[in-house]
């Protein structure tokens, strides 16, 4: 059973720090929401979402897609059960309920850039798995709007995205790439760069392409 994360002082805390790294692995990690300051459920980053990270020893900051998320009790062993009431009904009268619930995702590593440290570098951004996944227990922020321009510039992290296992992989591309036109402020020329890398990527699988390219809205 995963306990609640202890809840420390949240004045200085980056407005866009969302949640912890519960459990890393070299592809991907999974990281549990912080709990809000009133009685509300954590904000659940939406489904092909940005969020970044950051490997310690090194520096290096992470990028990862989210593709799963999730709100349970605390207590595994019970499940929530249907009260019939309000979420207003339920701060009022079960104020308690917000405190056994806890909400988790799961992010797909998509690239890194190196920390400024390594000056000779230059800050460059590489779309393949870092050295080293960010550590248990850091920070996970959602990525600045910046930050996803610059990053997706390139569009290698479209095979990533494809080949994430347990995922809904195509309408996970769709949802990132409809995501980073609106940021982009529908930046035409980039999304028709982003449809041919696909058609690249799915060339001998039209249906999958197809359905993807249904899923992006002009």
């Amino acid at each position: 059973m995963r306990l609640p994360l202890p809840q420390f002082a949240t004045g200085d805390r980056h407005p866009n720090h969302i949640a912890e790294v519960i459990e890393t692995t070299s592809t991907e990690f999974l990281a549990q929401c912080l709990e809000p300051d009133d009685l509300s459920f954590p904000s659940m980053p939406p489904f092909g979402s940005w969020v970044c990270s950051v490997d310690e020893e090194s520096g290096n900051q992470v990028y990862a897609v989210v593709y799963y998320a999730t709100t349970m009790p605390i207590d595994s062993v019970h499940r929530a059960r249907a009260l019939g009431l309000s979420l207003q009904d339920l701060r009022e009268e079960q104020p308690q309920i917000f405190a056994m619930l806890r909400t988790e995702f799961r992010a797909a590593i998509v690239g890194f850039e190196q920390s400024s440290q390594n000056r000779g570098y230059n800050q460059r951004i590489y779309q393949y798995l870092p050295p080293r996944p960010p550590q248990i227990h850091q920070a996970v922020y959602r990525c600045e709007p910046e930050a996803i321009i610059k990053f997706t510039e390139e569009l290698d992290f479209l095979r990533t995205l494809l080949c994430i296992n347990g995922a809904p992989v195509e309408s996970l591309a769709a949802a990132a790439i409809r995501d980073i036109y609106q940021l982009r402020k529908a930046d035409r020329e980039w999304l028709i760069k982003a449809g041919r890398s696909l058609s690249v990527l799915l060339k001998d699988d039209y249906d999958r392409l197809r359905f993807i390219l249904s899923q992006i809205h002009p």
